[in-house]
């Protein structure tokens, strides 16, 4: 099941749109499909990726985590050194260089945490786009240093206010700006989801960090006993996973958001959560949190990026027949997690990247000590700072925010005078 068939990942996929997205959704079929085909494309890509990017990023073996935790041999996939700070870059780039060849001239972007929203922006600047991004309101609080750097860039950054103000909501709001405007304008979604042929777009472009695990590990003789990516919608861990999906090892282990507990808004977990079921919602059929009448629950993760009702539809069908296996990782279990690779490895997980993490800390043991757990950390933690200060430092937080302010109302007070 590594490409779809017709846009369906067995009974997941598919096309559900309103008949003005039918023809731009089908002129991008027929362009990906040319342009993955093309040598001149490909090659352009490839120049990009090593020069711009900086892949391939590092594959680290962890020796501390190693051997605290006992078992496996524990490695990182070290996404979160990519140009603009996590694995959202090798797909944003990828849609905007093909945007480009289409004739596009200007770009539309969903964001959450706000790095698939920063890499549009980044990748719009290095190609000489328009760059719109739509950001839940509640996003735009949590994340104000990638609203800042996506401004610096020359996005111009638009707040959801509808809705639960988060993921969910921009997605909408992208979705109605593309259909108002689809002659000039293309769509970045940002993870593997939506409607065909964007999962399978995605996946490809992000497919080269599977490839590099996997030539890296055939090189240096590694041998992977289980693959361990966070899953929102589901763009890094698809990615990731990739190459393997045919193959019947290593195991491939994807954490979602479990939030506060297992209660009803108090998670983000389609795969393993008691309000999870298939419905059909932003143009696609996949497992989503929704209530009786098929509507979208509320959600809940500290991490804006796994903080989504559902799943990309390719993960949705490697959870049912069993291939992925899904864990939900709590709020409290990602924060030791960063606490534990910061401080033994020196490496600064992102949030979403940390339920990966917490995860593989989980079933390191299960793993025999000659093969390799391997973490895909799909972000840094730079990103973060306004959301774990708080939880870490709280009082020299408090503290540092109060004189921010009292430093910024001074200035004020000078330049008015």
């Amino acid at each position: 099941m590594a490409h779809s068939t017709d846009g369906f990942f067995d009974i997941y996929g598919g096309k559900y749109v309103a008949e003005v997205l039918r023809r731009p959704l089908d002129e991008l079929e027929e362009a990906f499909s040319r342009f993955m085909a093309d040598k001149d494309f490909l090659a352009e890509l490839d120049t990009i990726r090593r020069d711009y990017i900086g892949r391939p990023t590092p594959l680290y073996f962890a020796p501390a985590a190693t051997r605290i935790l006992g078992g496996a041999q524990i490695y990182i996939k070290l996404e979160g050194l990519a140009n603009t700070g996590a694995h959202k870059i090798n797909n944003a780039i990828g849609q905007c260089l093909l945007a480009k060849k289409m004739g596009k001239k200007r770009i539309i972007a969903e964001t959450g945490a706000g790095q698939h929203g920063l890499a549009t922006a980044a990748a719009c600047a290095k190609l000489g786009l328009d760059c719109t991004v739509y950001m839940g309101e509640v996003d735009v609080r949590r994340q104000q240093p990638n609203v800042a750097a996506m401004e610096l860039y020359g996005a111009k950054v638009h707040p959801v206010t509808s809705g639960s103000r988060t993921l969910k909501d921009a997605v909408n709001e992208a979705m109605r700006d593309w259909a108002a405007n689809p002659d000039t304008t293309h769509y970045v979604l940002g993870s593997a989801l939506g409607p065909a042929p964007f999962p399978d777009m995605v996946r490809e472009f992000q497919s080269v960090i599977g490839k590099e695990v996997k030539a890296e590990c055939e090189a240096r003789g590694i041998k992977i006993g289980a693959m361990v990516a966070c899953c929102g919608g589901g763009s890094n861990s698809i990615g990731f996973f990739s190459p393997f999906i045919d193959e019947k090892q290593p195991r491939l282990i994807a954490a979602e958001a479990g939030g506060i507990g297992p209660g009803i808004g108090e998670n983000a977990s389609r795969m393993t959560g008691n309000a999870s079921r298939e419905g059909i919602m932003q143009g696609y059929k996949s497992r989503f949190l929704l209530d009786e009448d098929g509507q979208a629950l509320p959600t809940r993760s500290i991490s804006a990026g796994l903080d989504y009702c559902g799943i990309g539809p390719q993960l949705a069908a490697l959870g049912m027949s069993g291939r992925v296996e899904f864990t939900a990782v709590l709020d409290k279990d990602a924060l030791e997690a960063v606490s534990f690779f910061a401080r033994n490895e020196g490496i600064l997980f992102a949030l979403e990247s940390a339920h990966a993490g917490a995860a593989a800390m989980k079933i390191a043991r299960e793993i025999p000590s000659d093969q390799a757990v391997i973490i895909n950390m799909s972000g840094r933690g730079d990103k973060d700072v306004f959301i774990t200060s708080p939880v870490f430092r709280p009082k020299e937080w408090k503290e540092f925010l109060k004189s921010e302010i009292a430093r910024l109302e001074a200035d004020e007070d000078v330049h008015e005078a």
